[in-house]
């Protein structure tokens, strides 16, 4: 990129949660932030070179994995996750001024926030038709357009705050009051972020042939070397029908010893595994390990192979 500045883009438009989740990262306020409808196109920018990294949702507590994103970064020219970021998420009804909620017919929204409302929706506005939104501010920028044909829009609250043009009709209209979203900054490949003991990694498998135990001989790399799996979600490769590839997060970095022997276990049984990104935890949760399973039990095991291939130590005679 040129200048100094650090150029970002995000699913926009502005005051969506993902420009919430980017302006969590240090110097994010004062970088030049680029909104784009789709989370293709966010990507797309970085890998042209366009931007210095993405940030893009990829992971909901109430609705699962983002299939956009995770589509998105699983095919493609390769990307690496650098950080992740952590937004709770609230919505409030909205529409343009004289409007109330007996005039309601047509709701426009992201397709997860729209899920995430669902129960509100029932009991409040149970006959109003859903109109897929790109993200909850498009949804509510397009009711100040004079062609909108949707009467009401699900977003955040900045969104309506910072738009004189809206009228607030219902505020925390959310199913689950506790609901967050996990977001991700993607980058071009480059040097991996450092270890910190509360880390993640995330990578992309395909089932390298489907018979009966494919998909064990993959969690069998993780499992037999101590490493626990926060995320795996299956998503077909488009390719043809029954063609799988499973998007995983791991605990640890790729600099552990373990994780390290599981992603060579990986690409061995699927050599077109993707490694995504080694980064810090949004919530700082330190990963657990098992003494047999730390980077100093890893290194005595090889040092021990390494002496019987040497000839250090004799087999001890039998009888």
């Amino acid at each position: 990129m040129s200048g100094s500045a650090l150029t970002y883009t995000f699913l926009g438009p502005e005051g969506t949660f993902t420009e919430a989740a980017l302006l969590q990262v240090p110097g994010a306020a004062e970088a030049n932030r680029v909104p784009c409808s789709n989370v293709n196109t966010a990507l797309e920018r970085v890998r042209r070179g366009e931007a210095d990294a993405a940030m893009v949702p990829i992971e909901n507590s109430v609705e699962g994995g983002v299939t956009a994103t995770l589509d998105a970064i699983a095919t493609g020219t390769e990307l690496r996750i650098i950080r992740e970021a952590l937004v709770p998420i609230t919505f409030v009804l909205v529409a343009r001024p004289g409007v109330k909620i007996a005039d309601i017919h047509r709701v426009s929204t992201h397709g997860h926030a729209w899920a995430q409302c669902r129960l509100w929706v029932d009991d409040n506005i149970p006959n109003a038709e859903y109109v897929p939104g790109s993200s909850t501010a498009a949804a509510a920028v397009g009711l100040l357009e004079g062609d909108a044909h949707y009467d009401a829009a699900i977003c955040a609250p900045l969104v309506a705050a910072e738009r004189p043009g809206l009228n607030i009709l219902a505020e925390n209209i959310g199913d689950n009051p506790g609901a967050v979203t996990r977001f991700v900054l993607v980058s071009r490949p480059g040097a991996l972020t450092e270890r910190t003991g509360s880390d993640k990694t995330t990578v992309v498998v395909p089932l390298p042939e489907d018979r009966p135990g494919a998909l064990m001989e993959i969690l069998d790399q993780f499992a037999t070397r101590g490493v626990n799996l926060s995320r795996i979600e299956s998503r077909p490769t488009g390719q043809y029908l029954g063609h799988y590839f499973f998007s995983i997060d791991a605990d640890g970095h790729a600099s552990d010893a373990r994780v390290a022997d599981a992603l060579a276990g990986l690409h061995r049984i699927s050599p077109a595994t993707r490694f995504l990104g080694s980064y810090a935890r949004a919530d700082a949760q330190q990963t657990s390990v098992a003494p047999h399973t730390s980077d100093a039990a890893f290194a005595s095991a090889h040092a021990w192979v390494r002496g019987i291939l040497g000839g250090e130590s004799a087999p001890q005679s039998v009888g």
